[in-house]
């Protein structure tokens, strides 16, 4: 018997999603969970386990092709009846006939059987590679049809990438006397654009900035990462503002809420599940630390630093980016001092952290070289008004000019 999987949502109402790599091919037997496939939606990317065990007969969508939830994507053979001549995608038409099935269980890395380079043979006339390879050219924004091939099957190899990479720039081709690039707008960057038009006309923002003077925060971040306690953490600034947002948030919780327009309500959160934007090969995205309010300092530090290294490796998953309440965003990673940042999408503020710089500064009446840094904080006027806001913003720079207080409310 021959059973469709039919792609499934793969979280919260998502309609469609990117097949980016096929990790079996027609005539591979498989097995239960072993992971099929990658797809690509607008939030992350996402491993496709098998809900069947069989052999497969048919691949029924093309790499790089978008694909609606509920269309059929592979047809696999449970042995119970003869095998047909494999089918071609060409030769099927998916029908959208409802959801699919989803895998009882997480997908088993172990049971992946990706195509070796000289098995891999494209649905379409795609170029020949490895899912590595596939993966490494997302990441780099590079279009494999591009790059010569040098591999034994005329497949593209690792070295290819960086032979292409490394050389030496070309001309870009004029279109109509113009030097133009044209980047097809897909993916994360394609959902972050409509969430933050989305935000910008539909909460009506309202941004304020204070400027901290964090020589103390600075010092105490030197003092802590000579402590036995920190040492194999990364102990950086952003950690104690993080800590100074979740223990201002419990005296101003109007900032941890969301506006339901469905059922006419304020939504005020009892937990907090902290956002942190991060930019990514993929686009800007903002995976978030799932109950925050209840981490200690030192699991606040390796949860943030284990947060940005799943999203720079490309890793985060749709469960990370669901539920945020409150967002930060860090802005002086790059040397930027200030911004005005929109809100996440369902969330009633962002904070904002700039560049920390010495400069001179009034201090105990006299001028002095301090370590300073300019705060900002957006937030929803329809949920929080100016003294709330105001408040909020005060209390943060507070901690943070006197990071004892926040050591003993922690």
């Amino acid at each position: 018997m021959t059973k469709s999987f039919l792609l499934p949502d793969l979280g919260e109402g998502l309609t469609e999603a990117e097949l980016i790599t096929w990790l079996v091919k027609v005539g591979d037997t498989i097995e239960l969970n072993q992971v099929i496939a990658e797809v690509e939606t607008a939030k992350a990317s996402v491993e496709l386990p098998s809900p069947y065990a069989g052999v497969v007969t048919a691949l029924r969508a093309q790499e790089g092709t978008t694909v609606e939830v509920g269309t059929a994507i592979i047809d696999i053979a449970d042995g119970s009846e003869p095998l047909k001549e494999p089918v071609q995608e060409e030769e099927r038409v998916p029908v959208l006939v409802g959801y699919g099935v989803a895998g009882e269980g997480p997908s088993r890395r172990g049971n992946r059987r990706a195509a070796a380079p000289e098995t891999v043979k494209p649905v379409s006339d795609k170029p020949l590679a490895s899912p590595p390879v596939r993966f490494v050219a997302r990441q780099e924004g590079i279009d494999l049809a591009e790059v010569p091939a040098s591999g034994t099957h005329g497949e593209v190899t690792r070295d290819d990438i960086a032979s292409y990479m490394a050389r030496d720039e070309e001309p870009v081709a004029l279109v109509h006397g113009k030097d133009e690039t044209r980047t097809p707008i897909k993916g994360v960057r394609k959902h972050t654009a409509a969430a933050m038009v989305s935000s910008a006309f539909t909460a009506p923002h309202v941004t304020e900035f204070i400027t901290v003077d964090v020589t103390p925060t600075v010092e105490l971040l030197e003092k802590l990462r000579g402590t036995k306690h920190f040492r194999d953490v990364r102990l950086t600034p952003l950690a104690l503002v993080a800590k100074a947002l979740l223990v201002a948030l419990r005296s101003n919780p109007s900032l941890n809420s969301e506006w339901d327009e469905q059922n006419q309500e304020i939504v005020t959160k009892g937990y907090v599940n902290l956002g942190i934007a991060a930019a990514t090969p993929r686009g800007l995205m903002v995976p978030n630390i799932k109950d925050a309010h209840k981490l200690g300092l030192k699991d606040l530090a390796q949860s943030l630093v284990d947060l940005t290294a799943t999203a720079k490796e490309g890793k985060t998953g749709p469960a990370d980016l669901a539920d945020g309440t409150i967002t930060i965003t860090n802005v002086g990673v790059f040397g930027v001092d200030s911004g005005t940042p929109i809100l996440n999408p369902g969330e009633a503020a962002i904070l904002c952290f700039g560049a920390i710089r010495r400069q001179p500064w009034e201090f105990e009446g006299e001028i002095a070289l301090r370590s300073m840094t300019t705060l900002s904080l957006s937030f929803d006027h329809r949920l929080v008004d100016g003294e709330q806001g105001s408040r909020f913003l005060s209390d943060i720079a507070s901690l943070l000019s006197d990071p004892l207080n926040l050591v003993a409310l922690s």
